[in-house]
């Protein structure tokens, strides 16, 4: 049975109380179970050790990511996840940046070992979505694409997978119409 594992970056912070990133880990929890897929999980503010986790990503065909938008990027615990985890999996998730000593300057960033997994961020923000896709607006038109961390990952040798997003979750809370829309985006990205 081929696994996911996903990363719970949800915290409780400020006016942030995890709930939303937490139910919506909870949907993709049970709508994978229900297309046939094992998952592992980590709650990243609750704890985890780097060797385990480099162990999870490795059996896992994907990783899915649950977490806000906080100024303008992830939460400084997922990105300390990242960094612990990425330093823990020398060796394993990439051997070298993929340059080579007779052309120093070329394949920066080709070095990745994880070239048959995905990956596949589920964020939170209050901003609208016109704020990222309207040209004159906050974002200039880029897309919440553009914002988060593709860099890492394909750096690692992984493929992303479409984002999913949760907007205006502040002002203008939908919890379930979210739920609906995650489980839809689930189904059209994973059904075998």
């Amino acid at each position: 049975m081929a696994k996911i594992l996903l990363l719970n970056g949800g915290k409780v912070f400020g006016n942030s109380g995890g709930r939303l990133s937490q139910t919506l880990h909870d949907v993709a929890k049970q709508t994978l179970q229900g297309l046939g897929y094992e998952t592992l999980q980590t709650h990243i503010d609750k704890g985890y050790e780097p060797q385990t986790e480099v162990q999870k990503w490795l059996e896992s065909q994907a990783i899915i990511y649950q977490m806000p938008g906080w100024w303008m990027g992830e939460p400084w615990i997922v990105k300390k996840y990242i960094d612990e985890v990425g330093i823990a999996a020398a060796g394993k998730f990439f051997t070298s940046d993929g340059r080579h000593s007779d052309n120093p300057t070329k394949g920066y960033g080709t070095g990745g070992l994880l070239k048959d997994k995905k990956y596949m961020f589920s964020l939170t923000w209050n901003a609208p979505l016109e704020g990222f896709n309207e040209p004159n607006d906050f974002f200039n038109g880029v897309g919440v694409e553009s914002v988060y961390l593709h860099k890492a990952h394909e750096f690692m040798g992984m493929q992303g997978l479409p984002s999913f997003i949760c907007n205006d979750v502040v002002k203008n809370l939908q919890v379930e119409q979210y739920i609906k829309d995650y489980e839809a985006h689930l189904k059209r990205v994973f059904s075998k």
